[in-house]
């Protein structure tokens, strides 16, 4: 099958591959634009979900965050504005080129004290058992070959009592909006993404795997079998965009 312009589409299992070579290859390619894509894709709005994100974690000050996934830091830049402010924020990806454009934020910003990237696999995070307050995942989770273990991964490196948040994509519950999101979520968005990026497989990829990822009742459910508890789901944007919170119970 062929696009308008004539080229050959990939199999739509060939664009689900998550191989961790060819996610990171993906995001090393678009990583010169993809804040601007990002912000103007959502109108903005990616903006006002990491906050809230981060609001949900009641975060008290000295706290220690893993922003996992963390692509160009945006969230963990986020987090460590957070008032009172975190000891340190660490985000983690596998994508040098997303990494290095964080780090160009951070020095820009002059976050480098509290804000630390490195690069890493959410399925095995560079961080010792029970050693932070909260954990994020901003539009990444997704984007793991294996779900399972990175949320494991999460549990591990949690304190008891520390809080996970999870954002990821969702789809309005009232049936006009949602045939007007899925339409721009679809169409739309992927040809902007790739006129921008001039990279069509990033922007092809999205809509797929948000389609093919767990829905709202297994991330919810998955979760609570790793062992969270006091799981929630927050709709926001009309249900555009899922926020779930939970947390680490205590010992014993």
């Amino acid at each position: 099958m062929a696009n308008q312009k004539g080229e050959k589409e990939k199999p739509v299992s060939t664009l689900l591959s998550k191989e961790p070579w060819r996610i990171a290859g993906m995001f090393n390619a678009i990583a010169h634009r993809y804040d601007q894509i990002n912000h103007l894709l959502s109108m903005g709005l990616d903006r006002r979900w990491r906050r809230r994100s981060i609001q949900a974690l009641e975060l008290s000050g000295g706290a220690y965050v893993v922003d996992v996934c963390t692509g160009t830091a945006d969230l963990a830049v986020t987090a460590s504005r957070h008032v009172p402010s975190p000891g340190l924020v660490l985000g983690v990806d596998f994508s040098d080129g997303m990494l290095s454009f964080g780090q160009e934020k951070l020095r820009s910003a002059g976050l480098g004290s509290v804000v630390r990237l490195a690069r890493g696999d959410a399925c095995s995070l560079p961080c010792r058992s029970d050693w932070a307050n909260a954990v994020t995942v901003g539009f990444g989770l997704r984007n793991v070959a294996e779900t399972e273990q990175a949320v494991r991964e999460m549990y591990r490196v949690l304190k008891p009592r520390g809080q996970l948040a999870i954002l990821e994509f969702g789809e309005p519950r009232l049936p006009v909006l949602r045939t007007m999101y899925l339409w721009y979520f679809r169409r739309v968005l992927p040809w902007i993404g790739h006129r921008l990026s001039k990279h069509s497989e990033a922007y092809a990829y999205l809509p797929a795997s948000v389609s093919a990822f767990l829905g709202q009742k297994a991330l919810v459910e998955l979760l609570e079998v790793c062992g969270f508890t006091d799981v929630r789901l927050v709709r926001l944007t009309f249900g555009v965009v899922c926020l779930y919170v939970a947390r680490k119970p205590s010992k014993g």
